[in-house]
């Protein structure tokens, strides 16, 4: 958890949901509250969750880009938010975490298309657990991560200690948790958490690029295959070998997959269809 309170700062919205201009298949969710760097209240996860289930649920969606206003992509809690709540009712100050993290970060996990987080800044606590729930990531050459929770006496959320370990391995992800170090761009890239590393000015189009080329792709496929990671990330090899036989099974059936076949001994390029 992490930084500051507020509102909106642009339009009233605390988060904002969009069409592509160029390709309406992809859906941009932006956390717009770029003064308090994206911090977040109860609004603003309420808002997240809300855009996150709607363009989860439209099927005219096939891939959603998820980025930030202003410098930071999201710097997590809102400190001055959960300090009132504190002094409010300690009791229930956590209740936020089953109510609003774990589900925002399910939704990101588990929806049934591509996710891509274009970081244009800082990506600290819950922030860092929310892009590392997405499939795919591109930073802006200015962005920081920190994990950020122990600074304040406290463990992980949103994730973390799971993403962490399973992209950096054990020993990795307990020295950031543990000391709360920030790591740059380039680290990040280094170690395998973004896919590119681009000029600030160029992390949106860049993400919307990457989108772009998902949507256009077999989107069946792709839900089969982050269930398959999902699956393949915590499970024996029996149950990951039964998991992608019945993957594979159900997609054997669907136009997509017809579609490729033929569009391959045609040697054209194949229409995707998400059918």
């Amino acid at each position: 958890m992490q930084t500051n309170s507020g509102a909106a700062d642009t339009d009233g919205s605390a988060v904002l949901v969009t069409a592509d201009e160029k390709d309406p298949a992809v859906a941009i969710v932006t956390l717009n509250r770029p003064a308090k760097r994206n911090a977040l209240t109860v609004e603003v996860k309420e808002a997240l969750l809300e855009a996150l289930q709607r363009v989860g649920s439209d099927a005219s969606v096939r891939a959603v880009l998820l980025t930030g206003t202003g410098k930071s992509f999201c710097v997590g809690q809102d400190l001055g938010e959960h300090v009132e709540s504190l002094r409010g009712n300690a009791a229930t100050s956590f209740d936020t975490v089953e109510k609003h993290y774990n589900p925002i970060v399910r939704a990101i996990a588990t929806m049934p298309k591509p996710v891509v987080c274009a970081l244009n800044g800082g990506a600290v606590g819950a922030g860092l657990g929310f892009a590392l729930a997405c499939d795919l990531r591109v930073a802006a050459d200015t962005a920081t991560f920190a994990t950020a929770f122990s600074a304040i006496g406290l463990t992980a959320d949103s994730g973390l200690s799971a993403s962490l370990v399973h992209s950096l391995g054990a020993a990795r992800a307990t020295e950031l948790l543990l000391l709360g170090e920030s790591f740059d761009a380039q680290q990040a890239l280094a170690s395998g958490l973004v896919r590119t590393v681009v000029p600030a000015e160029e992390v949106l189009g860049a993400g919307l690029d990457l989108a772009r080329r998902l949507a256009a792709g077999p989107t069946l496929a792709y839900a089969e295959i982050k269930k398959a990671v999902a699956i393949g990330a915590v499970s024996s090899l029996d149950t990951v070998l039964a998991n992608e036989g019945e993957g594979q099974a159900r997609l054997g059936v669907t136009r997509d997959h017809r579609e490729a076949v033929e569009a391959f001994l045609e040697k054209r390029r194949p229409a995707f269809e998400g059918r």
